[in-house]
């Protein structure tokens, strides 16, 4: 149960770098984040933004310092609040709205009678919990839009053998499935996270995706399921770069893998990294702060 809100103030780009960094860099991570306008009626651009993070305690000074030294901010103490005895982790979540990303659409149980009933769109339920994911970070809709860019630009192209890599709450793993009926395996360092996606699956009604706890490529299960010819993994830079040889060894000829989570100014280097494993960037999806990689072996 969250106890305490840290708060942060600044432009778009800042509050979603810092975002990114409490759920992915922070350990523990933030139970949860919530970006919004810091005045909701201001609608000028330029207005400043408020990140709003939910954790049980707060972290020590010199752990949030790592994080803004990683996503290479300067260091900007937050204002902090104690919280009465309810589950922030939900109601952090529930003015989120429904994210639409190509035909998928992300929706939360507050938002069920919200959702258009068109056969055209994809819909998946992820609900509050502690994995990362739900669809509102640009990283997971982007991934989204470039899965949606591929079959349609190719509608017989169908994967056989596809691998999530670092799934957090399921949500590409789930949107695969969906799309093309194909088995995924979908692997996530922290058990817990495991557990939760194990049960987003159940929640949206798909079978077919096989969950393990798994640290990168380094699990039996991944080497007999391999070679790949699909694979999403929207984690880090720095670990995106450290897995381009064998996400190479595990990946047959032509495999399609859609690499997120990095900023843009770490684009280049892992373009490098991928292009000496052997694989061609095909596609660019260009978004403020987080590009979307689409590479083909």
């Amino acid at each position: 149960m969250s106890s305490c809100k840290a708060i942060w103030q600044g432009d778009k780009a800042f509050c979603e770098k810092l975002a990114m960094g409490l759920e992915e860099i922070l350990f523990p991570p933030a139970d949860a984040v919530s970006l919004q306008k810091s005045d909701p009626i201001e609608e000028d651009a330029d207005s400043p933004w408020q990140l709003e993070a939910y954790f049980a305690q707060l972290p020590e000074e010199d752990a949030l310092r790592a994080v803004f030294a990683a996503i290479d901010q300067t260091y900007q103490p937050a204002k902090t609040e104690l919280l009465p005895d309810i589950d922030w982790v939900a109601h952090s979540l529930e003015g989120l709205g429904i994210v639409e990303a190509g035909r998928f659409l992300l929706y939360g149980i507050h938002d069920a009678d919200k959702i258009p009933q068109d056969q055209n769109k994809i819909p998946i339920r992820i609900d509050a919990n502690l994995a990362f994911g739900t669809g509102h970070h640009p990283t997971t809709s982007g991934c989204l839009k470039a899965l949606d860019k591929i079959s349609k630009s190719d509608p017989n192209y169908r994967p056989q053998n596809i691998l999530d890599l670092g799934t957090g709450s399921a949500v590409l793993a789930i949107a695969a499935v969906k799309l093309w009926n194909s088995p995924v395996i979908a692997t996530d360092l922290d058990p817990d996270s495991v557990d939760i996606a194990a049960h987003n699956a159940v929640q949206n009604k798909v079978k077919g995706i096989e969950f393990i706890c798994a640290d990168g490529f380094a699990h039996k299960r991944i080497d007999s399921a391999a070679p790949f010819d699909f694979v999403f993994a929207n984690i880090l830079a720095g670990p995106l770069i450290e897995l381009a040889p064998p996400m190479a060894r595990h990946c047959q000829k032509d495999a399609r893998v859609i690499l997120a989570g990095l900023l843009t100014r770490q684009e280049q280097d892992v373009i490098a990294a991928y292009k000496t494993a052997g694989f061609t960037l095909v596609d660019r999806l260009d978004q403020e702060t987080w590009p979307i990689l689409t590479f083909q072996r």
